[in-house]
């Protein structure tokens, strides 16, 4: 049995390990997501950053304000899912560019940190709706034999929590 809070940990870990996430605008007119790699922090509650290209769709359609955001997300071992609501924001601190900086970064930048093309993007999550993989070698069993109702056994692997 999982409790929300636990699952939050365990987006928050999952999330630390794993990095990668589709991100989107909301209602946008291209409301595709990109698969973004997560830059995180030490707390548990964001934000979370990416660095991207001054010339790429999301920064474009950001045009230097503040628009709500989605962030998809999916452990590599598909033992657990999420779908977080927040902010995006194009941020502009070079202190924060020098904090998180490192050689994965730096490899898509010829310039390095002064390259006139380098994005700093903020995602401030808000809430998530999150997943956790309720399948398992007894559970299948257990069902199979009529022994276990399967949405019984699956209602607390999942929660919404504000992030």
């Amino acid at each position: 049995m999982s409790t929300p809070e636990d699952l939050k940990a365990r987006l928050w870990k999952a999330l630390r390990s794993d990095m990668t996430v589709m991100l989107g605008l909301v209602g946008s007119e291209h409301g595709h997501t990109r698969p973004m790699t997560a830059v995180i922090e030490n707390d548990d509650n964001g934000p979370l950053w990416f660095f991207t290209s001054k010339d790429s769709a999301l920064v474009q359609k950001l045009a230097g304000g503040t628009q709500d955001a989605g962030a998809h997300f999916v452990s590599k071992g598909h033992e657990l899912w999420a779908s977080i609501e927040g902010t995006l924001t194009e941020h502009t601190d070079r202190a924060v560019v020098d904090r998180l900086w490192n050689s994965h970064i730096a490899a898509w930048y010829e310039d390095g940190r002064d390259d006139p093309k380098l994005a700093l993007l903020r995602f401030d999550p808000r809430k998530a709706e999150i997943w956790k993989d309720g399948s398992s070698l007894v559970a299948g069993i257990m069902t199979t034999l009529g022994l276990a109702d399967p949405k019984e056994s699956y209602k607390d692997n999942v929660a919404t929590v504000r992030l």
